[in-house]
């Protein structure tokens, strides 16, 4: 089976489920033929996944999220009006994606959550089957808990998800734990997409919490949370750091983004706090490392994780740096979870697999023209 991935390469959550992916497929003896990686003018394709992904990486133009500097909160009316400001070179961007598809002749396209796969299926109608796999996804479950008076944030998020699953065959949502597909709405639950590097590390008990720091302004509310518990002692990695290792005072201490020294802190920690990604809180849930989840402002999809997480029993959410919240929820956590999570994590290779052979079996075959469908008919009769 040859298999090309579109993938949004906002943040690291879709690169790394798709780096998983890949290692899932190359297990099982098919053919990663190459990856289409959404990126903006001021956003290229991340170290880590060029350097890991073993097929040839094309970087597509595609607009990205806009966010305030000062608040962290997402600025969904900006993000609409660069996206509209991109039409030109985003229409390029879908005649790339098409001629990519028939270059390649893949047997499936996998979509990771990029807009470009969703809009080149409606507007273009490329004859290969298209399966979409994200976390964003579980939104359209019947069962999804979802945040409170947020419903412009939450249109807005639909309307999103909506433009990048345009004619998929199956939307393959990503979950904290089973629960039942809902075929009406082309959803079947799927476990997380884990990078073996995760699986294979062997996790301690620690005495300090880890934080994941994306955007510059949250490092400002770390430290308020830090001075308000100066006694903790804390890690914490941080985009804006160039250095490796930069101590602030005896108990906190940043360094630079780094992908498998971030994994490995987190193996040794207590417990992590970060924003709602849905990547950083499944790493942490199998590691057993309960996880502070804490949505940035106006971001429908991280509130959503955080209540889902919280559901799953995997950490609890929180609106703002409060790790006193953490602290006493630390004695109350149930240790069997990431047990259950390791378990429903197992199930994944054959149910990812079994999707891809779904998407396969669906596409039509060619009847070989009229000629021999005649001839058929012919000899039926």
């Amino acid at each position: 089976m040859r298999v090309l991935f579109l993938v949004q390469g906002e943040g690291r959550g879709h690169l790394t489920q798709a780096l998983a992916l890949a290692q899932i497929l190359q297990t099982a003896g098919h053919e990663v033929v190459g990856a289409l990686v959404g990126v903006t003018e001021n956003r290229n394709v991340p170290d880590f996944f060029s350097s890991a992904f073993a097929a040839p990486i094309t970087p597509v133009f595609s607009p990205g999220l806009v966010y305030n500097a000062g608040t962290n909160a997402l600025e969904p009316t900006k993000t609409t009006l660069r996206a509209i400001r991109s039409v030109r070179p985003f229409w390029r961007s879908l005649k790339q994606v098409r001629k990519a598809i028939e270059t390649l002749r893949p047997d499936v396209v996998v979509n990771f959550y990029e807009m470009l796969g969703g809009l080149t299926y409606a507007l273009m109608k490329p004859s290969v089957p298209m399966i979409c796999v994200a976390h964003q996804y579980l939104a359209f479950h019947p069962n999804f808990q979802r945040p409170r008076h947020q419903w412009l944030y939450e249109q807005a998020f639909k309307l999103n998800t909506r433009l990048t699953c345009f004619g998929a065959q199956e939307l393959l949502a990503l979950s904290f734990d089973k629960q039942a597909d809902a075929p009406e709405r082309r959803v079947r639950v799927v476990p997380p997409l884990l990078r073996r590097e995760v699986t294979e590390l062997k996790a301690v008990a620690g005495d300090f919490l880890l934080a994941y720091v994306t955007q510059p302004g949250l490092r400002s509310e770390l430290e308020k949370a830090h001075q308000r518990n100066p006694k903790v002692p804390m890690h914490g990695f941080h985009s804006g750091i160039q250095e490796a290792d930069h101590a602030v005072d005896e108990t906190l201490t940043y360094h630079a983004i780094d992908g498998q020294r971030f994994l490995d802190y987190m193996a040794r920690c207590k417990a992590v706090v970060t924003t709602a990604g849905f990547e950083s809180v499944c790493e942490a849930a199998y590691l057993g490392k309960p996880a502070l989840m804490i949505p940035q402002p106006n971001h429908f999809e991280q509130a959503g994780n955080a209540l889902d997480g919280q559901r799953a029993g995997v950490g609890v959410a929180t609106d703002r740096f409060d790790l006193d919240t953490l602290l006493d929820y630390l004695p109350q956590h149930d240790p069997q979870v990431s047990d259950r999570f390791r378990a429903w994590y197992g199930q994944g290779y054959f149910l990812f697999l079994a999707a891809m052979n779904r998407a396969v079996a669906s596409r039509p075959t060619s009847s070989g023209g009229f000629f021999l469908s005649r001839m058929r008919q012919l000899l039926r009769s």
